[in-house]
């Protein structure tokens, strides 16, 4: 009987171990649900989209990295994940609108504080600026995280891979020493302007907040 007990007792200490023995994932993409992002009634523009200061908040999908390397989707028109089978998380989004509200053509478009919750229950928080512009390596600080992620470095690199009609903004995120930030130029922008939706769009305005 001391004997089993004493197995049983080796057995439930080892647990710890095992679940520390966790790496954190060192890259992942994610993928924003468009029909989650609502903004403040006010500060609006004419039009009634979201000018300087307006506040929000917006949530998706996390994918493994490269889940949407070469533009591929990873949301649904009707807000489902695409590939449901590959979602590791949630990620929410809130912050303000800089620059020139939901106008903004190149450069920083938002503050923002991203929530990165994983199924198993781990969290990771970052904050910083997000750019208007897709293709260009954004620094953001690792401000918080729990479970595999409590040691994380103190900062992630982001990647706006684009954004598509109606279904939100596609990024893929880099944890510790990635690539040095990239800034658009006015050349720069002129390449890529070429009809897509800067900031995100939303598909009808009932999703503004009263």
């Amino acid at each position: 009987m001391r004997h089993t007990t004493l197995l049983c007792a080796a057995a439930i200490a080892s647990m710890p171990l095992a679940a520390s023995a966790d790496e954190p994932l060192a890259a992942f993409d994610v993928a924003e649900d468009l029909s989650r992002f609502v903004f403040a009634s006010a500060p609006v523009f004419e039009d009634g989209m979201p000018a300087y200061g307006n506040a929000f908040v917006t949530q998706g999908y996390i994918y493994p990295a490269g889940t949407l390397d070469g533009g591929v989707e990873g949301t649904l028109p009707d807000g489902e994940p695409a590939f449901p089978d590959l979602v590791i998380g949630e990620w929410t989004c809130d912050g303000y609108f800089v620059g020139d509200g939901m106008r903004t053509e190149t450069g920083a478009i938002v503050m923002t504080r991203q929530v990165y919750r994983f199924n198993d229950g781990d969290l990771l928080i970052s904050h910083g600026a997000e750019l208007a512009d897709p293709g260009f390596v954004v620094t953001r600080a690792v401000t918080g995280g729990t479970g595999d992620y409590a040691g994380a470095p103190a900062e992630m690199h982001q990647v706006m891979l684009g954004m598509s009609d109606g279904y939100g903004v596609r990024l893929q995120i880099e944890l510790g020493d990635g690539p040095e930030p990239t800034y658009p130029s006015e050349e720069d922008h002129t390449e890529w302007d070429s009809g897509f939706p800067v900031g995100p769009v939303l598909p009808n305005a009932s999703l503004q907040t009263g």
